[in-house]
């Protein structure tokens, strides 16, 4: 924990993650002069570097591009991957021979010695070009002719030789790697070479030329019909710059000169220009990207708060998103005072909060991932996988995460609660909103990392959850109300239960202002005549008239056969028992909280669920939070993403939800959901709901039938095999059956022959017995995907690592 994951992530080194600047109750750090009171030098950057501190040297720390669900943090590839600048396996012999037989090739053409050498040319030019059964020219256009073939063919030979030799892939490993200018000076010297075999005159060389030249000019003769048109020097002069353009067009891309040349304009522009931004490539804790926009004394203060060890991560993360939005927005003026006022402290999340009071996971807040094991080395893992962090974060929960695993297996402890904390830091960055429903003592989090605490059932809870979200459209409260009450029921449908909710909370609200607290709700589903008559009385206005239509079919419809409304009314008596008659807008202590407000506030929420004696309470309101999130992210401003966490999904998971959990893709918005078994799920939802999710996790201890929905869900892939069959040797010869004979007696076994077979097979990623009975304790398999698309397999996960 000290080291936040460096000391044991392959790779990375031992620098601990910055930890709050100060206590939560310190005061914020004091507003900044205008202008840091250090003596600074050109462009306001600070002459005498800062100290080295912990914080920086987490900002400075590499982050390579890497695989789906790698560690970023300090990563470095392990031995024997490979990578874009490893030098695939190209021998000296293999870079030699296509170019010796080239040669050979060349000079049996040169002398004629190549069979069918003139088949083509005189398939494709007049016959009376030639004279009679030969391949001597008969005047100007055979002789043309003729060179233009010859540079044909050198031409199809140097590809050929450049294409199995991989040249092109050995000059771009040995020139292409190098800094400028030791880059572009050595593509000069290859470009000169090459001018040089193409105009040996110009170099005073005495070589003779490589066919170039001499059939483009031939070609143009051709083309033109005699050699006036080279009458003109102006032409001649444009053909010769041409030829050396292309000469050295290649050279000019693996040299990298046109880069190399905006650099050192850039550069001679700077020292022209003493206002102009520092081209140096600074470290990430020097703020190189306020500096290169001009904002000089904002990166000085952050810089100086940075080394004065009064920032930590969360702090950073927090800033380089205001400087992002700023950017965007053209706001940097704003940015920059704002900067200065308040330092390290600015866009404090509004709880005052800059760290949460206990962390139990690695987190990396710059590419908001959080470390949940080690990816374990195998046959099915990518050699850049061998032994690097696995990790996750916004933008694979962004698709959806399922876990499902017996008890004991380490959901909570490892996945539930880590991904739970990165949240919650997340949150306190401005990037994200958190929901954590859990049953109560479960472990998710400690109160004071959280905004709101909602306890339903406890007298002493601040907090009470309001069972409409904060709705004004009757439909939309029907809506979610109807999922949670009827959408684990097979004799009431969705729609109608919707149906009958909107008949009575819109004449309700129309009558009050106001949505009707459970308890008179469920009167009203109940039928009882003197609750539905003073509803109707209180409807007696003329401007009640659509209201009324909508009670009085509402009345009708009560104590017939397809009524729905009893049904209804007993899944909502569950939560009209006297442990609950102070929550959901009945009680006048308690403040209602609405999950509406995830949708515009960085909030970091945590919903107690009662446990005992309780279950179908639970779940109903499980539903109820999970089709509310579900609606409300809808209002998502940008940028803001939105995660609920459901500890237990048990009797969650509906038709209606599978489809809700689909589209929040697109709403910048995910689900975590863990469940003990996939037949928590009723059965014709399995494969809908591990196809609506992105990132799937079985874990070490699941059974056979769930093994088989995920290895289904996982799919296939083409291996390649080797099956080795051994044959008896039987001999023709009296002397070899004499040799056998003797070998067998010493050996006791018969002389045999191997028979190696090679193919390509079809076979499951992880079978359904693999994931029940070859998962080790503390594992599991996970597969990824993004928010873009983007695919990591299915790979075994070190869960303790």
């Amino acid at each position: 924990m000290d080291s936040d994951g460096t000391q044991d992530a392959q790779g990375t080194h031992a620098n601990p993650v910055p930890r709050p600047a100060r206590p939560q109750d310190a005061p914020t750090v004091p507003p900044r002069p205008a202008r840091p009171p250090q003596q600074t030098g050109s462009h306001g950057f600070e002459q005498q570097a800062p100290r080295r501190s912990a914080v920086a040297e987490w900002l400075d720390e590499p982050r390579p591009d890497t695989g789906l669900g790698i560690w970023r943090f300090g990563y470095r590839p392990p031995k024997g991957a490979q990578s874009p600048d490893r030098l695939p396996g190209i021998t000296v012999v293999g870079l030699l021979i296509p170019l010796v037989v080239a040669l050979l090739l060349w000079s049996l053409w040169r002398h004629g010695g190549v069979p069918y050498q003139w088949a083509l040319l005189r398939l494709f030019t007049p016959d009376d070009w030639w004279w009679a059964g030969t391949t001597s020219p008969k005047g100007m256009q055979g002789r043309e002719a003729a060179v233009v073939y010859d540079g044909v063919f050198f031409a199809v030979l140097v590809y050929g030789v450049a294409r199995l030799g991989g040249w092109p892939e050995v000059v771009r490993h040995v020139v292409g790697r190098r800094p400028q200018p030791a880059r572009a000076l050595l593509a000069a010297l290859g470009g000169l070479a090459a001018l040089s075999l193409v105009f040996p005159d110009a170099f005073g060389a005495g070589w003779d030329a490589l066919p170039v030249v001499d059939p483009l000019f031939s070609l143009i003769v051709l083309i033109t019909g005699g050699y006036e048109v080279f009458t003109s020097q102006l032409l001649t002069d444009g053909l010769y710059a041409l030829i050396t353009l292309l000469v050295l067009w290649p050279f000019a891309r693996v040299g990298g000169w046109w880069a190399y040349g905006r650099e050192l304009a850039a550069r001679r522009s700077a020292a022209a220009d003493p206002t102009a931004p520092p081209a140096p490539d600074l470290p990430r804790s020097q703020w190189p990207e306020l500096r290169h926009a001009g904002q000089h004394q904002a990166a000085d203060v952050l810089t100086a708060e940075v080394a004065g060890g009064r920032m930590n991560d969360v702090d950073c993360a927090r800033i380089e998103r205001a400087w992002a939005d700023a950017r965007s927005g053209g706001r940097l003026a704003h940015f920059t005072d704002t900067v200065l006022r308040e330092g390290a402290a600015a866009w404090t999340h509004p709880s005052g909060a800059r760290d949460l009071p206990h962390r139990t996971a690695h987190h990396d807040l710059l590419d908001g991932q959080v470390r949940i094991g080690r990816w374990a080395p195998g046959e099915r893992t990518p050699r850049a996988y061998h032994g690097a962090g696995a990790a996750v974060g916004p933008k694979v929960l962004g698709t959806s995460l399922l876990l499902v695993g017996p008890p004991g297996a380490g959901k909570t402890r490892h996945v539930i609660e880590p991904v739970t904390e990165a949240l919650a830091l997340q949150a306190l960055t401005g990037r994200c909103a958190v929901v954590v429903v859990r049953t109560t003592g479960s472990a998710p989090g400690p109160d004071p990392a959280f905004d709101v605490v909602v306890r339903i059932g406890d007298p002493a809870s601040v907090h009470d959850l309001d069972p409409y979200a904060g709705a004004e459209d009757p439909d939309e409260a029907a809506a979610f109300l109807a999922e949670a009450l009827a959408g684990d029921l097979d004799t009431v449908s969705a729609q109608s239960a919707a149906t009958a909710l909107a008949q009575l909370l819109g004449p309700y609200r129309s009558a009050h202002g106001h949505f009707p607290p459970l308890p008179a709700l469920r009167d009203l589903l109940e039928g009882d005549r003197g609750a539905l008559a003073a509803l109707r009385d209180a409807l007696s206005g003329d401007g009640h008239a659509v209201m009324r239509r909508e009670l009085d079919a509402r009345m009708r419809q009560t104590g017939g056969a397809a009524d729905v409304g009893p049904v209804l009314a007993g899944r909502l008596a569950l939560l009209d028992r006297p442990v609950f008659a102070e929550f959901f807008g009945a009680g006048d202590q308690i403040r209602p909280f609405s999950l509406r407000a995830v949708a515009h506030h960085p909030l970091r929420v945590r919903i107690d669920l009662p446990e005992r004696g309780h279950e179908e309470a639970a779940r109903l309101l499980t539903r109820l939070v999970l089709a509310q999130f579900s609606t409300v992210v809808r209002e998502n401003r940008p940028g803001h993403f939105a995660c609920l966490v459901l500890d237990d999904a048990t009797g969650t998971i509906t038709g209606e939800s599978v489809r809700r959990i689909q589209r929040l893709r697109s709403l910048n918005a995910g689900v975590v959901l863990a469940l003990r078994t996939i037949a928590d799920v009723p059965e014709a939802l399995h494969g809908p709901l591990l196809g609506a999710v992105g990132c799937r996790m079985a874990f070490s201890g699941v059974t056979t039938w769930d093994g088989s929905r995920f290895a289904h869900a996982w799919g296939t892939e083409w291996v390649e095999t080797k099956e080795v069959a051994k044959h008896t040797v039987f001999a023709d010869q009296p002397m070899t059956r004499a040799i056998h004979a003797l070998r067998k007696l010493v050996t006791g076994k018969a002389v045999t022959t191997d028979a190696v077979t090679v193919k390509q097979v079809e076979r499951e990623r992880w079978s359904a017995s693999e994931l029940a009975h070859e998962v080790p304790p503390g594992h599991a398999v996970l597969s990824l995907t993004d928010v873009k698309g983007e695919h990591a397999p299915p790979l075994l996960v070190d869960l303790r690592g």
